[in-house]
């Protein structure tokens, strides 16, 4: 099983427009960035647990937990004019783009803030806490998850 991170403002697609969706499940599409794609498209896996983080927000953190139910497949939107991620340049016969489906699992008892996680010193190598790393999909390690899963009860 795979680990990893996922961001989303809160106010565009939230934990709770997560937890809303029939069987509580919906696509992760948008995802305009090569990397964060090869992600989804070769390495998330069917089973694998993901933190939901809130990001550009007022108190940007992890607030849930969802898991992967169907793994990398064309990003519909980007062959769709009347859709805000629509990309001219994707093709239906040579997809550029990838999504998962996500299953909302629970929120976090409190919200686990990125400050937070910036101060705890086992987890400056999560992709999350180093300068720099925009991306809005990362993995995170077996340990890290484990760890930050301990900070949920702490307070903050």
């Amino acid at each position: 099983m795979n680990y990893w991170l996922m961001k989303s403002e809160p106010d565009v697609f939230g934990i709770d427009h997560l937890k809303s969706r029939p069987r509580k499940t919906e696509h992760w599409d948008g995802v305009r960035n090569y990397q964060a794609r090869n992600m989804m498209r070769d390495a998330m896996k069917k089973g694998d647990l993901v933190f939901f983080y809130h990001s550009n927000c007022a108190e940007p953190g992890i607030v849930g937990i969802m898991k992967v139910v169907r793994e990398g497949y064309p990003d519909h939107t980007a062959f769709d004019p009347q859709q805000k991620y629509y990309d001219p340049k994707s093709d239906p016969d040579n997809p550029r783009w990838y999504m998962v489906d996500v299953q909302y699992q629970r929120k976090t008892r409190r919200v686990i803030t990125l400050a937070e996680l910036k101060q705890c010193k086992e987890l400056q190598d999560c992709p999350l806490v180093r300068k720099g790393n925009r991306l809005s999909i990362m993995p995170i390690t077996r340990q890290q998850w484990d760890l930050i899963l301990q900070l949920e009860d702490r307070r903050a």
